[in-house]
């Protein structure tokens, strides 16, 4: 039995479950194999990177949904959705990407609708909505913490997470709420091995009159990818980037930088714990190997005692 690579659900015979289909639009009862290998889909991210606004270290590539032909479409402007292929010297970072985005979900953690689709040589490609895309042409306002710290991408790292708060303070139209949201990511980012969440993998979002963080994206275990690295953290916080406890996140960042009240960090701490056996579930079906899977599972308990969920 296979399972879909956008939902995780067994679907016999089919490449993907008529939910996974769905999911992407209504209309889709099928889903072509992207016309691309892995390696032809890295060629094509390099000659269009100076095409596309999302860039970063992994490959990226712009794509809209052709329901007539049921099938992605790679495009240089006007995409509604990120391809990520498989790296040529990290491994499995669609596979670890879908996993870890699945399980920020599972802990209350607003993100985009994302999955993976299979390539022409089996591999497994992930993709992500753009939330900055609305209808046909609008664009959503969106800042990342760069942009609004003006820092670039080479000084992407020279900030700190009490500053991030700062920022919060300066341009958010609830603060407090925004606060909360982001206590809860620095803490699952902590959990995951999410070391690399830098100035640009954080943002802001108009809605209306409301300016909030934007939904999560760019989440994925990087300590396991880079079997073991040297920080937990990219922004230092209380002037660490490494042997983090529970007093540096819990006590000083949630309660005195953030300023959040004892019963909102409690609540935010109870959403993690009860979402610990979804995360093992999740893992247990997701589509790592054995080994990259036991490392995930050996991480998140070690840094689950260190919090204490």
């Amino acid at each position: 039995m296979k399972r879909c690579p956008i939902t995780y659900e067994l679907c016999g015979k089919s490449l993907y479950s008529e939910k996974g289909l769905k999911l992407l639009s209504q209309n889709l009862n099928n889903l072509e194999l992207l016309s691309y290998t892995a390696e032809e889909q890295r060629a094509e991210a390099m000659a269009r990177s100076t095409k596309i606004s999302v860039q970063g270290v992994q490959p990226k590539l712009s794509a809209v949904l052709n329901i007539k032909e049921s099938k992605f479409d790679l495009v240089d402007t006007g995409g509604k959705y990120i391809l990520k292929p498989q790296h040529h010297i990290y491994t499995q970072l669609p596979e670890n990407e879908d996993v870890t985005m699945r399980m920020a979900k599972a802990a209350g953690i607003k993100v985009p609708l994302h999955g993976m689709i299979w390539s022409k040589d089996k591999s497994l490609t992930y993709f992500i909505k753009r939330f900055d895309r609305e209808g046909h042409k609008d664009k959503v306002p969106v800042e990342d913490f760069a942009q609004l710290a003006r820092l670039t991408r080479d000084t992407k790292y020279n900030y700190t997470m009490e500053k991030i708060v700062l920022l919060l303070d300066e341009y958010c139209t609830f603060p407090l709420i925004e606060k909360a949201k982001l206590f809860k990511l620095v803490l699952f980012s902590f959990l995951v091995g999410n070391e690399d969440m830098h100035l640009k993998n954080y943002s802001v979002i108009r809605d209306g009159d409301k300016i909030e963080l934007s939904p999560a994206y760019d989440l994925l275990n990087s300590t396991i990818v880079l079997k073991g690295g040297a920080e937990e953290i990219a922004l230092s916080l209380a002037g660490k980037k490494r042997k983090l406890t529970r007093k540096v996140l819990v006590d000083y960042f949630g309660k005195e930088r953030c300023g959040l009240t004892d019963k909102v960090v409690e609540s935010n701490l109870y959403a993690l714990a009860q979402a610990k056996d979804t995360w093992f579930s999740f893992l247990k079906d997701c589509f790592l190997s054995d080994d990259m899977k036991e490392k995930y599972y050996a991480l998140l308990e070690k840094r689950m005692k260190i919090i204490g969920l």
